[in-house]
């Protein structure tokens, strides 16, 4: 409808979940950081809004669109009709799902090119982890990716510094270190992120998370890139630096394998 808020103003938040033979992919993971979001935006929650009913009607809707092997799922959730002031007392919700080619279950061969989006960056604040239905920064980075033949491009903050990409999270690694943007940074709180974070904790890697700069980008070996349909894709290039993949091979191997599995 045209007065809906998510249309007005980009009053809302979205997922975009894979689902394998019936099975959300990191549901837990998904769902926290889905209720999380509205109670920070502070979304009024029917009763009969949950987990578990959205789960039901996500894998109904993909066994009736004949995707429940390997599916992409976008939920989509917006505040409701109304004006900036207008006092609004429920949500709506939309499911959407596409079948998905299985090369999405492996890793990518040929590694990505990417550069840095020059003319915008990213607030750090309270809502700059969000999956925000506001999409218009990485809207415009993907526009300038496009146009200079990138395979994705990465968004910098208020202060300089890397937060994420269009439609991913960065990780860096130098032998046994790897690094990947703070959520003071402002990047969003991916749950492949998430995922891999709470694993390579426990791993032989050192994980640090924290600042990431350009400098960084031109000294590290390995870049790559994780989201919730591909799991991790491998970086080629930054400008003029080129990237091995030892490690990344390594580690989508041992923990987003399994997950597919």
């Amino acid at each position: 409808m045209a007065d809906n808020r998510g249309y007005r103003y980009g009053d809302g938040l979205f997922e975009t979940m894979k689902l394998i033979n019936g099975k959300i992919i990191l549901e837990k993971y998904h769902f926290e950081r889905l209720f999380s979001g509205l109670k920070l935006l502070k979304f009024r929650i029917p009763a009969l809004f949950t987990a578990k009913k959205l789960r039901q009607e996500i894998t109904a809707l993909c066994k009736k669109n004949k995707c429940g092997d390997l599916a992409r799922v976008r939920l989509s959730v917006f505040r409701g009709n109304g004006g900036l002031y207008d006092e609004v007392k429920g949500l709506q919700y939309l499911v959407e799902c596409w079948p998905v080619n299985e090369s999405a279950n492996r890793i990518n061969e040929n590694g990505l090119s990417i550069d840095i989006f020059p003319d915008a960056q990213k607030s750090c604040d309270l809502f700059s982890h969000l999956k925000s239905a506001n999409y218009l920064l990485y809207v415009m980075a993907a526009q300038y990716a496009k146009a200079n033949k990138l395979n994705d491009c990465l968004v910098s903050n208020v202060k300089g510094h890397i937060a994420d990409t269009t439609i991913a999270n960065i990780f860096l690694v130098k032998n046994n270190l790897i690094i990947t943007p703070a959520p003071a940074e402002g990047c969003v709180n991916g749950v492949t992120r998430r995922y891999l974070i709470e694993k390579l904790r426990l791993s032989n890697f050192e994980l640090r998370e924290g600042v990431v700069t350009k400098n960084d980008l031109e000294t590290f070996d390995e870049v790559f890139l994780t989201n919730a349909m591909y799991g991790i894709k491998w970086v080629k290039s930054f400008r003029d630096k080129t990237y091995t993949n030892t490690q990344t091979l390594k580690i989508y191997r041992e923990y987003i394998t399994p997950l597919y599995s």
